[in-house]
């Protein structure tokens, strides 16, 4: 574990297990490199190096006040990378991370990575606009900024034990662990920084990041997602990727990576030791 300060002065938190091929992972909004613990876990036993950072006003990393919006999160992200020295590393990122992981590879080039997978995320744009009507109607966000303003802790408790792990379908068991986890992480983090986030992940535009990346990518989207729903999103993001693979899961929720990790790891593995 350490941290790095950013050029403006931000400290980001960071987790660096084992050797070998370095995987990177990118945490989903509004939580934190702990969301990761069962694929670093995975991945540190089957001789990999696992390395995951906190996002700016996520977790252990500093709540500034500014700065949370994509390019920011690109740029810290090459900024861990870049003190780590890493070559040939794979990022997986979720959900937002999953935008992160795009707008990094856009924004700051692929000489450090040789391929990258995006879970559930985000790319290319959630809100609806002229020119994306399938996305979601404004108000959908506009909402949720209002339910993290008037208590946040509640809504914590709230996103986790419904549509994040599909807790709300019927004869879906909730489970109290990672419900109490879920909120853990969030709290731990800054409010300015998870409600600036909500326009970050709903409202930046990854159509002409998808296009520029070149490295293979392993899109995992599941069509039963209540939070960044599938058909404006996986599908769309593999169509403007220039090496997309996508892999459509049935019925998993959007928190899939913890609910079903024995199956997304499998996936990721078997993409990993795959010639490109």
């Amino acid at each position: 574990m350490g941290t790095i300060t950013t050029n403006d002065g931000t400290e980001i938190f960071f987790k660096d297990w084992g050797s070998g091929t370095p995987i990177v992972f990118s945490h989903g909004w509004p939580l934190s490199a702990d969301d990761w613990d069962a694929q670093m876990l995975y991945f540190l036993e089957r001789g990999y190096r696992v390395i995951a950072h906190d996002r700016r006003g996520h977790g252990r990393s500093s709540q500034t006040g500014d700065g949370h919006d994509m390019d920011h999160y690109a740029d810290d992200l090459a900024a861990v990378t870049a003190h780590l020295d890493l070559t040939g590393a794979v990022h997986v990122g979720h959900s937002t991370g999953g935008g992160e992981v795009i707008r990094y590879l856009a924004r700051h080039g692929e000489a450090r990575v040789s391929k990258a997978a995006i879970i559930n995320a985000v790319p290319p744009l959630m809100v609806a606009t002229e020119a994306n009507p399938g996305g979601l109607p404004r108000r959908v966000f506009d909402d949720l900024q209002a339910q993290l303003a008037a208590n946040r802790s509640q809504f914590y408790r709230d996103l986790p034990s419904g549509p994040f792990y599909g807790f709300n379908r019927p004869g879906v068991e909730p489970a109290e662990a990672l419900i109490q986890n879920w909120w853990r992480q969030g709290m731990m983090g800054g409010a300015k920084a998870h409600y600036d986030g909500i326009v970050a992940f709903s409202q930046t535009d990854f159509t002409d990041d998808l296009t520029k990346v070149t490295v293979p990518v392993l899109v995992m989207h599941t069509d039963a997602d209540q939070i960044v729903p599938y058909e404006n999103s996986g599908p769309l993001s593999a169509k403007l990727l220039k090496n997309a693979t996508l892999k459509t899961y049935r019925g998993l929720p959007h928190g899939m990576p913890t609910t079903h990790a024995e199956t997304i790891n499998a996936d990721l593995l078997a993409f990993l030791t795959e010639r490109s």
